[in-house]
């Protein structure tokens, strides 16, 4: 299938490394051009030569909970390429722990990061991008369900899943796309360190892989390739919606 990404633009935040990362890859192998961003020079210089050079990608050192960086990151994309024709607003994940066990400014740095920084990006790319343009928002299956451990997520995620619906109505009308992803257990660095904290990884994995109905945690490149089909012109006809990238773990219809 012909996704038609060839020269279309995109913005992909906090993409230096994981799900970023693997949307970013795909995106390039379909002839799109790509603005990635993350918090040092190292890892984005790093990350634009692994996506093939300067050619077609642009990196840009953005911390998301910093109040300008949305505006510096789309600036930099409209001189660079000329055009926006979407953005996929990542943030990493907060740190572990539960919900009484973090304090006023744990709380306040993530809702900047996570939360506030996410609605800064689409808010600022939404006057950039016209008809056709797609929104995406990578969030969690903690959207749907509490996970043990993951209080910040539990927290802040559901609230921009409701945000990404409400955006769907807002902008509807003028021809653009808003989108959600839930990855679940995902084999990437961060998911890796989770584990981790719980006990013996692989014991970890093998307990987690079982309650799966593909019995196996996903590859970023799976996660890649849908994130790419949803911000495509190929997906012309899906927005408001949630999409589980889990293997099958969340049980809701």
């Amino acid at each position: 299938m012909d996704l038609g990404l060839s020269e279309r633009t995109y913005v992909i935040t906090s993409s230096t490394r994981g799900l970023g990362f693997a949307v970013a890859r795909e995106l390039v192998a379909e002839g799109a051009r790509v603005v990635v961003t993350g918090r040092t020079s190292e890892t984005v210089d790093k990350a634009v030569v692994r996506l093939g050079g300067e050619d077609r990608v642009l990196g840009v050192v953005a911390d998301n909970a910093e109040a300008a960086s949305a505006e510096r990151v789309i600036d930099a994309a409209l001189k660079r390429f000329g055009r926006l024709d979407g953005a996929l607003a990542g943030a990493g994940g907060p740190e572990p722990g539960g919900a009484t066990e973090f304090d006023d400014e744990q709380w306040r740095r993530s809702f900047e990061s996570l939360f506030l920084g996410t609605i800064r990006l689409v808010r600022t790319a939404v006057s950039a991008m016209e008809e056709g343009g797609a929104l995406g928002l990578v969030l969690s299956g903690t959207v749907r369900e509490p996970v043990a451990g993951l209080a910040l997520s539990n927290g802040l995620r559901p609230g921009l899943a409701m945000t990404a619906k409400e955006l769907a109505d807002e902008l509807g009308p003028r021809g653009i796309r808003v989108f959600g992803l839930l990855p679940s257990q995902i084999d990437t660095e961060r998911v890796l360190e989770l584990d981790s904290l719980k006990g013996d990884p692989e014991a970890v994995r093998a307990r987690n892989s079982a309650a799966i109905p593909l019995r196996r945690y996903g590859r970023a490149e799976e996660f890649g390739k849908v994130a790419a089909f949803l911000l495509s012109p190929a997906a012309s006809y899906l927005t408001g919606l949630m999409v589980p990238v889990d293997g099958g773990a969340l049980r809701h219809i």
